[in-house]
């Protein structure tokens, strides 16, 4: 057995890159059926988020280079692009990370509760589609232990924000009071949604959320009492918007 973690994260890589490799919903099943048909991959994980893009493996054999060039193949990147950013640890290193991402030590936000949330979702997809066995499979639902203790038994969490919570936190910081102010909130996935519920706690005046697909603006508009628009109608709401918001998986560019 050769455990491995290899990928990049908000601390190595600037938005740009992590946005060329991330991994959407939708991909990771292809990317885990793509990655075990390296012969010396036995198991894989793929950890997927706004802030990092991880592989988690058990080798055969040390392959951690050809590893590397399977994640800059499979996003149509060059290795010499790619590898500058990169990060790996193997066999106890690589708990120890795993360990330490779980538990928030290793997030942009110091102990935020949405990784642990994150990775247990990567960590099923990867058993749906049967690239995990017994070696990940103790060591996933290890760090989740791990995870729960840190909480249980240190002061992290009793600070603990999540990006979202930082955000509206910051619009109050610059504003003071919302209740007359207009948020654009571009997305309808985990993120927007934490975001959409912070500003309604904080009474905003108004939420627009827009989304390429407008019946999930929709359905997260009814449970935040919000206005719903398609995507493209972004530049228009820019004109009443006084705070916006955005994350979204899109590799493109939304706004400029």
């Amino acid at each position: 057995m050769s455990l491995l973690s290899l990928g990049i994260n908000h601390q190595t890589a600037p938005v740009d890159v992590r946005e060329k490799v991330a991994f959407s919903g939708d991909q990771v099943n292809d990317a885990l059926r793509d990655l075990q048909k390296i012969s010396a991959v036995k198991e894989s994980v793929i950890v997927s988020t706004c802030n990092r893009t991880e592989i988690y493996c058990d080798l055969e054999v040390d392959t951690a280079q050809t590893v590397s060039h399977w994640l800059s193949r499979y996003h149509g990147m060059s290795d010499d692009a790619l590898l500058p950013y990169i990060y790996q640890h193997t066999g106890q290193e690589a708990a120890r990370h795993l360990f330490r991402v779980a538990s928030g030590l290793d997030s942009m936000v110091l102990g935020e509760p949405q990784i642990l949330g994150q990775l247990k979702s990567c960590f099923d997809q990867a058993k749906s589609g049967r690239s995990v066995d017994a070696i990940l499979g103790r060591l996933f639902q290890h760090s989740f232990n791990v995870a729960k203790r840190v909480r249980t038994d240190t002061e992290i969490g009793s600070h603990a924000v999540s990006v979202a919570f930082a955000a509206v936190n910051l619009s109050k910081q610059i504003f003071g009071e919302l209740e007359n102010l207009q948020a654009l909130l571009i997305g309808a996935g985990e993120t927007i949604e934490l975001v959409a519920r912070h500003l309604t706690s904080q009474h905003i005046g108004k939420i627009v959320i827009a989304n390429r697909s407008l019946e999930n603006a929709q359905r997260l508009a009814e449970e935040v009492n919000a206005t719903a628009v398609q995507i493209n109608e972004v530049p228009k709401q820019l004109v009443d918007a006084d705070i916006v918001i955005s994350s979204t998986a899109s590799q493109l560019p939304i706004l400029g």
